[in-house]
C-alpha cells in the first residue's frame, strides 16, 4: 500500500528511492492540531507530507507563535532535515492544520540517500531553496511592512499556500501567528471588515474577497 502511495506522490523519484521510502518509512496519520515535531526535541525521523497541510512555527517563552511556512503534499520540512544532519535539537514545531498523512523516515538514512539517489539530492536542494525564499519573505514582512499590510499578506499567503479562504480560529490565533497582541489584530480585522475585505463570524474569518 505504501509503495503505491509513494509512487503516485513522487513519480519523479528513482524506483530504488521509492522502494527505499516504502520499506524504511512509516505512513502515519495526524489529526488536526496534532504535533509532528516539538521544539527542543531530538528528531529521530523526518516527515514527508503525503496529504493534508502542516504548519511550521517558532514559539517564544510565552507561547507566542511565528509562522514560518506551510508544508503541502509532496513537501518535506527542511528545517528538520538540517537538524537531522547536525544531530541537534529541533528549533521549530510542526503541527497538522487539518487531517494529514506523512511518511516518517529514520534520520540515519538521510546521508546515505543524498549520495546514493540523485533525485533525492535534487529534491532536498530544491526544498531548501524554496524554504529559504519563504523565510526571506517572512523576514521582509516583519522588517518592511506595517501591521495592517502584514495582516492582509498573512491571509493572501495562506490562500496561495493552501487554497483555503476560511480561517477557523480566534483573533488570538492570528495574533500569535503574527507575533502581536489580540487587541491590535481585532482592531485591524474590524477595519478590514468595514472595507469589505473580510467577513467575521464567531471563530471564523472569511477572507475570500482578498483572493479574487
Amino acid at each position: 500500500m505504501l509503495e503505491e502511495v509513494v509512487k503516485k506522490r513522487f513519480p519523479f523519484f528513482e524506483s530504488g528511492l521509492r522502494s527505499a521510502i516504502s520499506s524504511e518509512g512509516t505512513l502515519v496519520e495526524f489529526s488536526a492540531d496534532q504535533e509532528l515535531i516539538r521544539e527542543d526535541q531530538y528528531i529521530r525521523s523526518f516527515p514527508i507530507v503525503i496529504s493534508g497541510l502542516i504548519k511550521v512555527c517558532r514559539t517564544d517563552e510565552s507561547g507566542n507563535e511565528l509562522l514560518l511556512y506551510y508544508l503541502r503534499p509532496g513537501e518535506v520540512c527542511t528545517v528538520s532535515l538540517t537538524c537531522c544532519m547536525d544531530r541537534i535539537r529541533s528549533r521549530v514545531k510542526a503541527t497538522a492544520v487539518e487531517e494529514s498523512e506523512a511518511v516518517l523516515v529514520p534520520v540515519e538514512l538521510l546521508d546515505s540517500w543524498l549520495t546514493r539517489y540523485q533525485t533525492w539530492k535534487e529534491y532536498v536542494m530544491h526544498s531548501i531553496q524554496l524554504r529559504f525564499d519563504e523565510l526571506l519573505n517572512a523576514l521582509d514582512s516583519i522588517a518592511f511592512l506595517k501591521m495592517d499590510e502584514r495582516l492582509e499578506k498573512f491571509f493572501r499567503d495562506r490562500y496561495n499556500s493552501t487554497r483555503l479562504t476560511l480561517f477557523e480560529g480566534s483573533h488570538q490565533d492570528v495574533a500569535m501567528a503574527l507575533n502581536t497582541s489580540r487587541e491590535v489584530i481585532s482592531r485591524l480585522l474590524k477595519q478590514m471588515e468595514r472595507k469589505g475585505l473580510i467577513s467575521l463570524s464567531r471563530g471564523r474569518i472569511d477572507y475570500s474577497a482578498l483572493c479574487d
